[in-house]
């Protein structure tokens, strides 16, 4: 499995929506755990990396230097 190239301030829109309907979160930290923020609530969560990267529909802003 590839793993995924995540860097803090990346905007994803996610395969389900969060249960305030928001499918948009922004990356705070990168770990093992991967710490977002829904950008319509605003609810703070930590979630496991390799979970969150299947749930990953498509990055809506990538601060990837490789990817401008």
């Amino acid at each position: 499995m590839k793993i995924i190239k995540l860097f803090v301030g990346d905007v994803v829109e996610m395969k389900k929506n969060h249960p305030c309907g928001g499918a948009k979160f922004k990356i705070l930290r990168v770990g093992s755990d991967v710490r977002v923020v829904c950008l319509t609530c605003s609810h703070d969560m930590t979630l496991d990396r390799i979970k969150f990267e299947k749930s990953i529909k498509k990055f809506i802003v990538s601060h990837n230097p490789e990817n401008p």
